[in-house]
């Protein structure tokens, strides 16, 4: 049992070439669904779909600031190498990471531009993007250059 078990879990890294660790991925990315998930094909023509870890960022489509979030992703990282360092799957089976694209961390460059949140419920108390959010707001950022500083679609 304990051998078939073994065998298991040495062929799942073997199935999965993007994963150089049991927590990373590298590929390009070839897709940006909004300001906070994006697609990369790694060496293996294998699809990885992937959540920026703690940040939160608007829809796409209809919340206020979804397509100017989209874009700036997308100018961030469409088409260049990335590397995720996955931190866990979501429920949705996505992987949750940081993102790195040509050597800029796409997570905490979303929050410095204001056009991304700190995702609370999931970034640790001394997480850095916690000081980005904050100076984006003194600077009037993006989001925080609007009349109303909560984010689009909470109600708030």
């Amino acid at each position: 049992m304990l051998k078939a078990c073994f065998l298991a879990v040495a062929l799942s890294f073997y199935a999965c070439p993007a994963l150089s660790s049991a927590s990373e991925i590298v590929g390009t990315v070839v897709g940006v669904a909004d300001g906070d998930t994006l697609t990369v094909l790694d060496s293996g023509r294998r699809e990885h779909r992937v959540r920026l870890a703690e940040i939160d960022a608007p829809e796409a489509s209809g919340q206020a600031f979804g397509q100017r979030a989209k874009q700036a992703l997308s100018g961030l990282c469409y088409r260049k190498t990335a590397q995720v360092t996955v931190h866990t799957i979501d429920r949705y089976g996505r992987n949750v990471g940081t993102v790195t694209c040509e050597g800029v961390n796409a997570n905490a460059k979303m929050v410095e531009l204001g056009l991304a949140w700190v995702y609370k419920q999931y970034a640790s108390v001394d997480s850095p993007l916690i000081d980005l959010e904050r100076t984006a707001r003194q600077k009037k950022s993006g989001f925080g250059s609007t009349r109303t500083r909560n984010r689009p679609g909470s109600g708030a």
